[in-house]
């Protein structure tokens, strides 16, 4: 009998059966039996150098960088948008000023889905979710007292990803500012649309195609611009478990370095800049664990698979955001203690970049009062909690570890069946994706309904919540957007504009990378719409799939 299974039995179990247990077992959010301790005898065949090494070092378990937090903390950036360019523009500065060190814009749906804020099928959404950016000009206010060259920008947009670069390529350049200088990311994750978000527009195929387009034109034009960041945020929204969030976007990220690899580009072309958008949930450890199983996968995966050679290439360089389907709409103002442990933990697990879920968020776009709370708990975290003084203060621990590799297994599994259907884009067609997170959703939400997993304020400990301010976007955004529409289409020169859709249509029939055509409709003031109509008509559009 092993020393930990005879604790278990002569000390663990009697002081059990004495006192009075929670609940007769325990489980990980991803629903994982939990052991009461973790001791060596857990850990099986771990070896340290190759399961966990040093910082900076394959396999990065304990972080991409060597001296992590210690040399240089992780950019803050807050999630914002609303309304018109404007609204937005005075949000970014007000967020500077208080210490923001990057910009993360939210689009709202029209643009996300490729129409016109004057589109039919525009009404009652324009600004409501995000920011409306129908042209270069929207683009031009956005960013308006911002030194493009001087902030890093994160574009949170997918189907039309592609149109949207290309107008801030076209504001860099009138702005007199080399490409090469540009800092960014655009999420340009087209795959976990199909599986869980379904802001898609065109079919996976010619989607795939605009991909390595951005990617191709990325690599050969913005050397220091992430040209996709491939997120497990939006599956973990959609209800997915911890495991099957790291697997599926996992097996997304594999889809993508093949067509990429298909298209003749040398692995270490374009694999340093690839980026992540991962989520952070409640189960703090499982969550650290999570980010540093995510690490030492990508590194295995490039380096055994792939046969990446460059070290850039093997490193899992992150952004989260905390949960936001983690947020309560009853007792708002506990979500500020969800978050914060939920940046805590992110912070644990080594990411690169952070953005946290305003306390009002489940009710309303977040007030200027709740953004500036967010940032705050990330600079407390980051100045006073000591947790930035040490490299992994948490490396090592029995139950870390065990997690770490837990969640990496079974991650692994899910990724091998996904390969047995051909691939995540064959896997979506047959539903895989869509039908796991399904039944992890419905789970989680009958244990939450049946009182097993406590959600304080919501199934539990109930009390009137004070009230709190709102922050709505009225109509009249809606109208301006359409008013500033009107102007640009009288001013602009059409002629030139009908020329370039003309070319964008050809390019868009053929082969060659699209990115071209659509700088130069951009630079002529064509709206997203206009580009995107033409592209619905040579590629059509995606219906969705009913698996009821």
């Amino acid at each position: 009998m092993s020393n930990k299974r005879k604790w278990v039995e002569d000390t663990l179990n009697p002081a059990l059966k004495s006192g009075k247990s929670r609940r007769a077992s325990y489980k990980s959010s991803s629903g994982s039996e939990l052991e009461a301790l973790y001791t060596p005898e857990d850990l099986g065949g771990f070896d340290y150098e190759r399961d966990l090494g040093y910082p900076g070092q394959y396999p990065y378990t304990r972080g991409i960088h060597p001296a992590m937090y210690c040399g240089r903390l992780w950019t803050m950036r807050q999630y914002s948008g609303f309304g018109s360019a404007r609204d937005t523009n005075q949000r970014f500065h007000h967020l500077f000023k208080q210490g923001q060190s990057g910009l993360s814009i939210a689009f709202d749906l029209p643009t996300q889905l490729g129409y016109d804020s004057d589109s039919l099928y525009a009404r009652g959404e324009v600004g409501r979710v995000g920011v409306a950016v129908d042209s270069l000009r929207d683009m031009e206010v956005l960013f308006e007292g911002i030194e493009l060259d001087q902030i890093s920008t994160s574009m949170t947009v997918n189907a039309t990803c592609a149109p949207l670069l290309a107008m801030y390529i076209c504001l860099a350049e009138r702005g007199g500012i080399d490409l090469d200088k540009l800092d960014g990311t655009v999420q340009n994750d087209i795959l976990k649309e199909y599986i869980a978000r379904n802001t898609y527009i065109f079919p996976p195929e010619p989607s795939l195609r605009l991909v390595a387009d951005i990617a191709e034109y990325c690599s050969k034009n913005l050397p220091r611009w992430n040209f996709i960041s491939i997120s497990g945020y939006h599956i973990r929204e959609a209800g997915s478990t911890a495991a099957q969030e790291i697997g599926l976007t996992m097996a997304n990220a594999i889809e993508y370095v093949n067509a990429l690899v298909n298209r003749g580009l040398d692995v270490d072309s374009f694999a340093p800049r690839l980026s992540w958008h991962f989520q952070i949930h409640n189960d703090f450890f499982e969550e650290v664990a999570k980010l540093r199983a995510l690490r030492r996968m990508w590194a295995r995966i490039m380096k055994e698979r792939f046969g990446a050679k460059d070290p850039r290439s093997l490193m899992f360089r992150t952004h989260v955001q905390t949960g936001g389907v983690t947020l309560t709409a009853q007792q708002p103002l506990n979500n500020i203690s969800r978050a914060t442990i939920q940046a805590l933990a992110a912070a644990l697990g080594g990411v690169q970049s952070m953005a946290v879920a305003s306390y009002d968020e489940a009710i309303c776009i977040p007030t200027e009062e709740a953004s500036t709370q967010s940032l705050r708990i990330q600079q407390i975290i980051a100045s006073e909690s000591g947790i930035a003084d040490v490299v992994d203060p948490m490396g090592g621990s029995y139950y870390l570890e065990c997690l770490t590799g837990r969640l990496e297994n079974e991650a692994n599994r899910i990724i091998e069946q996904i390969e047995k259907l051909g691939g995540a884009a064959s896997a979506i067609k047959a539903g895989y994706q869509t039908a796991l997170i399904q039944e992890a959703a419905y789970n989680y939400q009958k244990e939450v309904d049946q009182g097993e997993r406590i959600v304080v304020g919501v199934n539990k400990y109930l009390s009137q919540a004070p009230q709190i301010s709102l922050h709505r976007v009225g109509a009249g955004v809606e109208l301006t957007q359409k008013k500033s529409l009107a102007q640009l289409k009288n001013k602009r020169d059409n002629e030139e504009v009908t020329h370039c859709l003309d070319r964008l249509q050809k390019s868009a029939e053929g082969k060659d990378n699209i990115m071209p055509a659509l700088i130069n409709c951009a630079a002529v003031y064509v709206t997203l719409g206009e580009m995107c109509d033409v592209l619905r008509k040579v590629f059509g559009t995606q219906k969705e799939s009913n698996l009821f």
